[in-house]
This record gives C-alpha cells, sequence and structure tokens, in this order.
C-alpha cells in the first residue's frame, strides 16, 4: 500500500515514516505543502492520501485556518478527479464550545468563529461529494519531534527554566501522534483489503485531563528521570490559566465507532508520555555513556 503524506514535517507525518519503515507492505511519498495536482496524483498512484490537522485553529491567525482549508480544499479537488481516497485529519477544536457528554462522531461541530466555520463547509463537501474518505477527529496531538509536536516544546521550555502556562479548565483527552499513526496505516490497510468502512471516527488518549494536569504530570515525571540521571536541573513551573470561570469546557470524544470498525483501541496517554520520555532521556543520556560529551 502507498500512501501520500502531505505538509511534510507534521509530527504525524513523521510518525507515520517510522511506522511505514517498521513495516513492509506500508510505502510513502511525502509533499511539502498541501497543493496537490491532479496530474502529479495520477503520477504518483498512491492508494490514499493523508492530511494532518491543523493544530490549535482556535490559537492561530484566522488567515493560517482558512489557508489550511484552501488547500484541503484543492486536495479535495484532485481527489474526486482521480477517484483517491482522502484521510482528513482535524483537531477537536473544532467543537469549540465542547460538549458536557462525550462526543459522538455523528455530531458535527458547529463553532461559532467563522474561519472555523469555513472547515466545517470542506468537511461538508467531502461528506457530500467523495464517497471513499475518511474525516478524522483527533484530541491533541503530541510528539517529541515535528511541526506541532507540543510535549517537545513542554519539555524544552521545563528544561530551560521557563514557566510554562496552561489552561486548567479546558479538559481534553492527549493523544500519541505515534499512536494515531498506527491506527491510520491499520484503518488503510483494512479499507484497501476490501472494507466499506468509510466516513468519520473519532481518535483520542484515553482519561480526559486538563492541559494544566498533563503538564504538570510531564514535569513530575521529568523532574523523576533526570534525578535518576543523576542530573541536577532546575525545571520551570507550570501556571494555571482559566478561561472560562462558570464550568470547565469539555471537549472529550468518544472514540468507540473507530474499535466497533477497525478494532483501533485507544492509547493511554500517560503510557504513551512515559514512554517518549524515556525515549528523551536515553537520547540524552546516550553521548554521554559513549564517551563523547566532556
Amino acid at each position: 500500500m502507498k500512501l501520500l503524506i502531505l505538509d511534510a514535517g507534521h509530527c504525524l507525518n513523521l510518525a507515520l515514516a517510522r511506522v511505514a519503515h517498521r513495516r513492509s507492505d506500508t510505502e510513502l511519498a511525502i509533499e511539502a505543502g498541501l497543493g496537490i495536482e491532479a496530474d502529479h496524483l495520477r503520477e504518483l498512484a498512491p492508494d490514499a492520501v493523508i492530511i494532518p490537522p491543523l493544530s490549535g485553529p482556535m490559537e492561530i491567525e484566522p488567515a493560517a485556518v482558512v489557508s489550511h482549508g484552501e488547500g484541503v480544499d484543492a486536495c479535495l479537488a484532485a481527489c474526486r478527479e482521480t477517484d483517491t481516497p482522502l484521510v482528513w485529519c482535524v483537531s477537536d477544536q473544532l467543537y469549540q464550545d465542547g460538549f458536557d457528554t462525550p462526543i459522538d462522531e455523528h455530531v458535527i461541530p458547529a463553532p461559532r468563529d467563522e474561519s472555523l466555520r469555513r472547515l466545517i463547509a470542506i468537511g461538508d463537501r467531502i461528506r457530500s461529494s467523495h464517497p471513499r474518505h475518511l474525516i478524522v477527529r483527533l484530541g491533541p496531538l503530541f510528539a517529541l519531534e515535528g511541526g506541532h509536536a507540543w510535549l517537545s516544546g513542554v519539555i524544552d521550555s521545563l528544561v530551560d527554566g521557563e514557566n510554562v502556562r496552561a489552561a486548567q479548565d479546558v479538559i481534553f483527552c492527549p493523544t500519541s501522534a505515534d499512536a494515531v499513526a498506527m491506527a491510520l496505516v491499520g484503518m488503510l490497510h483494512q479499507l484497501n483489503c476490501g472494507s466499506t468502512a468509510w466516513g468519520a471516527y473519532h481518535l483520542a488518549g484515553t482519561e480526559p485531563v486538563s492541559a494544566y494536569t498533563f503538564t504538570s504530570m510531564v514535569r513530575t515525571q521529568l523532574m523523576t528521570r533526570l534525578e535518576g540521571l543523576g542530573e541536577r536541573v532546575e525545571l520551570g513551573s507550570v501556571q494555571a490559566l482559566k478561561h472560562h470561570h462558570d464550568q470547565p469546557l469539555r471537549r472529550v470524544l468518544n472514540c468507540r465507532r473507530v474499535l466497533e470498525a477497525f478494532g483501533v483501541h485507544q492509547k493511554p496517554w500517560r503510557l504513551e508520555v512515559g514512554r517518549l520520555l524515556d525515549d528523551w532521556c536515553q537520547a540524552r543520556r546516550g553521548p554521554e555513556e559513549d564517551g563523547t560529551r566532556s
């Protein structure tokens, strides 16, 4: 199976590359941007095109959201012309106001923000005009490398002694980019082998948590590991922010359908964070063990 992934350098795409490297049945082609012409798509002849999520669409300039939407629209046109399956990953922030209960896949986001509504309109066009599609709504992605990796930025800031500010009253399910990559490849292999389970799916980590609690846990675990390495590092602190004074905003995705259709289980974010922190410490310790650190 050959996959074309767009927006090279995104943390999800780097995770997809790691998954493909471990498998003999998956080949990747990578394009730098979102724009793809139909003729180029015919030349590459992928089994599917994957667009990674725009991270934090509520927190960036509206022009960037509009630009992303235009790229997705152009990709949709090329996929329709060539009848190429399209996978569009989107942020849970499209559920701008959240829900009191876990959000099912059939619930289409209805944000108030105009630029976010443009993305919803694109999703409507995908559903109505391109049957072989996956719209995969994700919790906040974290990874150690690549664009929009989140965790790497938190670690770097803490190690540099900088204070990290995080919302205490927004509840979501952090999601490992590695776990998403493994799930997407598995889903696409099943679809490539005859499954007809196209449509919208939710994929997120287990255990709803606030950004503040998540970041605080990262700090605690990082401190424990650095002390285990015999390092004395004065880590920055984590400062709580409050955006919703009446009650927390909950943005928790119900991921039951992806389990029923593809057998994909959610990965506990605590275990994934622990694994990545172990990897980070191993990389930090490596030069010392090789005798190359003075």
